[in-house]
């Protein structure tokens, strides 16, 4: 294929589909609006790299197991680069508790859950630096993007390029990787093109603080407190990074609104972390230090655009990816998975076909067919995360029976049966690292068999299997950083 390829945005959605195209030969050439990273290594480009086009740059990332594949199946220099700039690998058995880790059995594919984990400026910086070292693949800085070059012809707006700021008119398939800020469906809307999309609130807002470990200090081992969890009023969860850093992210439902409000404040943010056993021996003063300010991230929705709806493309030689096409809450941490594993499928329908049509339609039928199991996942899991919060929130609620049911199944059937057995474990974190479908694994008899099994013994029998207590109750943790926990439902007129 002797076309051109343009890619709007040179961040993780860009740079994955350049890495795609490039690496099989394709001419790229990469049109990023921000400036080139800081001489200085990853901490300069931690420390003072300007990134407007991505509001989540100091927030906390990891690459699933799925993107981690593409990375040491396909490019295994990157992978070595990776690891070299300091980036953590995280195994599946050191993800067990103790408990569990004492009946783990290691099996042939442990290693294909192994989690990348790095801030993400770091992941971002060498990327970037190994994509414009392949052939073909050009990166200009500072370019800013006005418009498409094209027009509509028999109801599809037909692409030929890209203009730029300043009258530059650029030729070749446009890939648009500007995500959030993406201005591409703006512009077809001009020509008389609606995409359609389905959008929803993901009913949280997300808060993320850095830190770094003091000279002589080491991660604190696994406990029996996790690393992640949901205490229904507040998510946690701990990013270990590269070079001795690492970030902590709370992620608050919008509902709890004098919590946000509060948890801005570092001492605040310090003093929640104080108190949950999983996160605060990684925040003891005596083992870490902070790193700056915490970064908040709101306007969390999740989004699907259709560019084929019912197999009729509404563009051609345009291809929308990341953000921009499908959003997701990244409280899942798949943002970049979906970004690669996008990447991918560009680079299979452009080499596939040469019909402009007919590689429309794929595209928009891989992407459905891979990633909307995902989506549909994680949208089901937000809508019931928002009822829990609004439910924390009403002193006077009281569970259905149905709710009773699904609440016992989840803890006390699926709960307990991952939690006690490492081989169920590894099954579903092969749904949750995007290995297989997230609901294949409880669709296997033998695993279903292991999960109402679990279910049916009786709480005496399986008491050590339980998860150990998160945290304070909302009322003790709110009151203890100095937060009314009734202010909210006053509010709401719950109280």
């Amino acid at each position: 294929m002797d076309e051109p390829i343009l890619i709007i945005g040179a961040g993780m959605a860009g740079l994955f589909t350049a890495l795609a195209l490039g690496s099989r030969g394709h001419a790229v050439t990469l049109l990023e609006r921000d400036p080139p990273p800081p001489e200085g290594g990853a901490d300069a480009a931690f420390d003072s790299w300007n990134r407007r086009g991505v509001g989540h740059l100091r927030h906390s990332h990891a690459f699933l197991a799925r993107l981690r594949s593409i990375v040491v199946e396909r490019h295994p220099v990157l992978h070595k680069r990776l690891l070299d700039a300091g980036c953590q690998e995280l195994t599946f058995a050191a993800g067990l508790t103790p408990a569990a880790a004492a009946r783990y059995r290691p099996m042939p594919g442990d290693e294909a859950l192994t989690v990348l984990t790095s801030r993400r400026t770091t992941l971002e910086l060498v990327l970037r630096q190994y994509v414009t070292e392949l052939p073909g693949v050009s990166l200009r800085s500072g370019v800013n993007v006005t418009g498409l070059s094209g027009a509509v012809k028999d109801g599809a707006y037909v692409c030929e390029g890209l203009t730029l700021e300043g009258g530059e008119v650029l030729k070749g398939v446009v890939i648009d990787a500007a995500g959030r800020t993406s201005q591409s469906f703006d512009w077809l809307a001009e020509a008389g093109i609606e995409v359609p999309e389905e959008a929803e609130d993901a009913g949280i807002l997300y808060y993320t603080r850095h830190y770094r470990l003091r000279p002589g200090q080491a991660a604190p081992e696994r406990g029996a407190a996790p690393g992640a969890g949901d205490l229904g009023f507040i998510k946690y969860g701990v990013f270990p990074a590269d070079n001795g850093c690492f970030s902590i992210t709370l992620a608050v439902p919008e509902i709890e609104e004098a919590l946000r409000r509060a948890i801005m404040h570092p001492e605040t943010f310090d003093a929640l972390c104080a108190q949950m056993p999983g996160v605060a021996s990684w925040t003891d003063a005596a083992r870490s230090e902070p790193q700056g300010k915490v970064h908040g991230m709101g306007d969390l929705r999740s989004r699907w655009r259709d560019m084929a709806p019912g197999g009729r493309p509404l563009a051609v030689n345009l291809f929308p990816i990341g953000d921009g096409l499908v959003r997701t809450n990244p409280l899942y941490g798949r943002g970049c998975s979906f970004a690669a594993v996008t990447g991918e499928l560009v680079a299979q329908v452009l080499e596939a076909d040469a019909s402009p049509q007919a590689r429309a339609v794929a595209f928009s039928q891989k992407l459905a067919a891979d990633l909307r199991p995902y989506y549909d996942d994680m949208r089901t899991q937000d809508r019931a995360a928002i009822r829990r919060a609004r439910h924390a929130l009403n002193a006077a609620y009281r569970p259905g029976f149905k709710a009773r049911l699904a609440k016992s199944f989840t803890e006390d059937g699926i709960g307990v049966a991952i939690r006690s057995d490492p081989a169920l474990l590894r099954e579903f974190m092969r749904g949750f690292h995007m290995l297989e479908d997230s609901r294949a694994w409880l669709k296997r008899p033998a695993n279903a068999v292991k999960v109402l099994g679990a279910w049916a013994t009786p709480k005496a029998m399986k008491q050590q299997w339980y998860p150990v207590k998160l945290g304070p109750d909302r009322p003790d943790m709110l009151g203890a950083v100095g937060i009314d926990p009734l202010e909210d439902p006053r509010r709401l007129g719950f109280a």
